[in-house]
């Protein structure tokens, strides 16, 4: 696999794939510098050789040119972060373009505009790609978010780059962590699973099968499980057409040898909001009128020991409507558990969308092993499938 490291980039032009994709407010301000935070190792290290940085990314989802999509907006932003100046460029083909990247010296970095201006861009274009790829000397990809996406700038751009294309360190690390988990762990091995429902994660579920030891399941996905084993749900959610998928999976898990956690009780609430009236209650004998929406406290106990046998954890899904206060709890203790496993020595990844919010609004992030900066791409390589944008950089 090879990396920045593998290359000096002395008077060479590197063409970076970031995602640079960040939320901005009312006034274009950038509210979350994470991912921008992410990519400066590699800015960093090709700077530090002596060579000069292309970055180009997406922002959103414009229809053509849409002023509030532009990059210009995260420029200062950027610069601020990377502590070093920025140029932008309101281009990323044509003569304007070119002209920025030609006329850029070692040591500087150049921002173009927003990629998915052109719809060359989501296509896969190979003309785009072959414009774009005259831009750089190197090409490097550092957008885990996009990598399961095979568009012109995290895909088809690689085959113009025979020898001198690889991994970002950002992107590397999010492969040596998920491999961590998949192929090279340390045993016992636990995945925790959350979310709403099991239709969403059944791929997920069926690959590491073979990968875990045991298995928590959390959040609506319990109540599917629930039902198809017998139990009353009351008005918790449940994909009624999935009970004999669910059923399905605790036999494969049990034929495997993979034990699988399903809560025991859990805060019931008369209405789905966090002003309802709550209360804890058997999983299997939840009242009509009534829905699970967090892990009761006896579930968390048992959670809590499965945790702490664990050396490899992977956390995929909150465990209740953690939005809500008064549902957060069980999210915020499993992430308290699995911090202490943490720094007992096993290694942990959280992945996914509603797990990396839960860890950063709860301030647990710096105590996980590794947070994933891709969702999408992240249950795609949970699901065993080949990322074309890593693909692309090891063909």
């Amino acid at each position: 696999m090879k990396t920045i490291n593998d290359f000096n980039f002395k008077d060479k032009k590197a063409i970076i794939r970031v995602d640079f994709n960040v939320p901005l407010d009312d006034n274009f301000n950038v509210t979350d510098t994470n991912r921008i935070e992410a990519a400066k190792p590699t800015i960093d290290k090709i700077i530090a050789d002596g060579g000069s940085v292309i970055l180009m990314s997406h922002l959103g989802r414009p229809k053509g040119k849409e002023e509030k999509y532009s990059l210009k907006h995260i420029v200062s932003k950027t610069a601020e972060v990377l502590k070093n100046p920025v140029i932008f460029v309101d281009d990323c083909r044509g003569v304007h373009a070119k002209n920025a990247v030609d006329s850029l010296k070692p040591g500087e970095i150049l921002l173009l505009e927003n990629l998915r201006f052109y719809a060359e861009e989501e296509a896969g274009d190979v003309e785009f790609s072959k414009e774009l790829a005259s831009f750089g000397d190197i090409y490097v990809n550092d957008a885990f978010g996009t990598a399961h996406r095979a568009h012109a700038s995290t895909t088809i751009i690689a085959q113009f780059f025979p020898e001198n294309k690889c991994f970002g360190l950002l992107l590397a690390k999010e492969i040596d962590s998920l491999n961590r988990v998949l192929n090279n762990s340390v045993k016992p091995v636990t995945a925790v699973l959350g979310g709403s429902k099991v239709s969403s994660k059944i791929t997920v579920i069926e690959n590491i099968l073979d990968k875990v030891d045991h298995m928590i399941i959390g959040g609506g996905m319990t109540f599917t499980f629930v039902k198809a084993l017998g139990g009353n749900v009351g008005d918790s959610i449940c994909e009624n057409d999935k009970l004999d998928l669910a059923l399905d999976i605790l036999a494969k898990a049990k034929a495997k040898n993979v034990q699988i956690h399903i809560p025991v009780d859990v805060v019931a609430a008369n209405s789905f909001s966090n002003d309802a009236e709550t209360k804890i209650v058997d999983v299997r004998h939840i009242p009509d009128g009534w829905q699970g929406l967090d892990a009761g406290p006896k579930s968390l106990e048992n959670f809590r020991k499965v945790i702490n046998e664990s050396k490899t954890i992977l956390w995929n899904g909150p465990l209740g409507v953690f939005e809500m206060e008064n549902f957060a709890k069980g999210t915020i203790t499993l992430g308290d558990y699995i911090a202490e496993a943490t720094a007992n020595g096993a290694f942990s990844l959280v992945g996914g969308g509603d797990s990396v919010a839960a860890v950063k609004q709860f301030g647990l992030e710096p105590k996980m092993s590794y947070v994933s900066t891709g969702g999408g791409a992240m249950l795609e390589m949970l699901e065993g499938k080949v990322l074309p944008g890593i693909a692309a950089i090891l063909n």
